[in-house]
């Protein structure tokens, strides 16, 4: 399955959650990819649009496979692939620099994004976590561990596209999973769209306020 771009996939995910129109949903994207998806989900689903800062920990001359990833919240939850660290021996030296590199890029894009919004609150909702798709998952299991915490009543993985493995790794993590595509031959999430283009801040920043009640879309 090839997509035109993140508006395409976004639209073909939501088309399978609008079971999840009536439960009070809320749709939480994993920036900067995740949140051109989310807006498509959260118009279909009339619901709120909010983020999860969460950043990956990359290997060392391997920054695109994850070794872990942190994610923000009440306090700062880390998950590492003790697999993969031990596979590659990568130093504790090494994950300590770039998890206090990747805490100072989430607290970047707090004051960037949020400014002085709260969260919204998930208590007696269906928190709806998505991203353009995933490929190892440590990015996206520290998103649900965190959002887990926040305690709504149903927590849902929402993604285009995902290697049928890391899928199945992640149905612990929350009650509902939706992917549209697990691909036998997977290397690159970009590989599945025809438009792939890095999503800057102030495309992330637009998502946001045309999310917000009452404004339309252009």
């Amino acid at each position: 399955m090839i997509f035109r771009d993140r508006h395409d996939a976004g639209r073909r995910l939501a088309a399978e959650l609008l079971h999840l129109r009536d439960q009070r949903p809320v749709v939480l994207a994993l920036p900067r990819g995740g949140v051109p998806i989310g807006r498509e989900i959260a118009s279909a689903l009339n619901a709120p649009l909010d983020l999860v800062l969460v950043r990956k920990i990359g290997a060392p001359d391997m920054p695109e496979l994850a070794v872990g990833a942190i994610v923000d919240g009440e306090r700062l939850e880390k998950v590492i692939d003790q697999d993969i660290v031990a596979e590659l021996a990568v130093p504790q030296s090494y994950l300590d620099k770039e998890i206090a590199s990747q805490a100072d890029e989430i607290e970047r894009r707090r004051k960037i994004y949020f400014k002085d919004r709260a969260p919204v609150p998930l208590a007696q909702c269906s928190a709806i976590v998505v991203d353009d798709g995933i490929a190892t998952g440590a990015t996206m299991r520290a998103a649900l561990l965190a959002i887990r915490r926040r305690q709504p009543s149903r927590l849902v993985l929402a993604v285009p596209v995902a290697p049928a493995r890391t899928i199945e790794r992640l149905r612990a993590e929350a009650d509902e999973v939706v992917c549209l595509s697990t691909p036998e031959d997977f290397f690159a999430i970009g590989q599945f769209y025809k438009d792939f283009h890095q999503v800057s801040d102030d495309e992330v920043l637009s998502y946001l306020r045309r999310a917000e009640p009452g404004v339309q879309d252009a």
